[in-house]
């Protein structure tokens, strides 16, 4: 996979995915600031400080960043994903992503072409297989996407996750294998996919 990619949105919208590096660690920072402020989709309960921030989303990963194409240097990032190993050593083919997408972003098309595009990467980059180790259980919309892009639950962890609230909801562990396919067979078949309204 060469990076920059194109795509264009459901809207007409025409976006670039490109690999982060120094100059969009800011924009995602203040992305995953009101992402983490939602509640909705990640565990960390407050910002976390400068070098847990690079931990998560840098260090040790691919990170990949959506923008407009055309776009001025003070522009926002639309969406993100990081890709790493899950486990270490003899597991280290598992592959584990996070996303992002700014809300006023959503139900364009912009989460299925990161997902899309993380699991093209992912089978280039030699991993066999993907985990999702803590989808909430309400996150109703980001379980959709990932069923459609050939994702399953393996099972549910009661009351993982505490709610502003104070109540907990389940979590969901979710997995797709990307022995199946490889190389122009499995992007001909995320392409098919995409046509078919994903």
């Amino acid at each position: 996979m060469h990076f920059p990619v194109e795509a264009k949105l459901k809207d007409g919208s025409r976006v670039q995915l490109v690999l982060a590096g120094q100059a969009d660690v800011e924009p995602l920072r203040l992305l995953y600031q009101v992402i983490v402020a939602e509640g909705t989709s990640y565990p960390h309960d407050r910002f976390p400080d400068h070098e847990d921030f690079m931990d998560y989303w840098f260090r040790g990963k691919s990170t990949v960043a959506a923008y407009l194409i055309e776009r001025s240097l003070d522009s926002r990032m639309l969406g993100a994903f990081y890709l790493k190993p899950n486990w270490p050593g003899r597991a280290r083919q598992v592959a584990n992503a996070g996303f992002v997408v700014a809300p006023e972003w959503r139900n364009k098309g912009l989460g299925w072409l990161l997902g899309a595009t993380m699991l093209q990467y992912a089978a280039e980059l030699g991993y066999r297989s993907v985990i999702f180790n803590l989808v909430f259980s309400e996150n109703q919309a980001a379980q959709h996407l990932w069923k459609k892009l050939g994702f399953r639950v393996l099972g549910a962890i009661p009351g993982a996750v505490r709610k502003d609230d104070g109540t907990y909801q389940d979590a969901v562990v979710m997995f797709r294998s990307l022995k199946e396919a490889s190389g122009q067979e499995f992007e001909a078949s995320l392409i098919h996919e995409n046509r078919t309204g994903y």
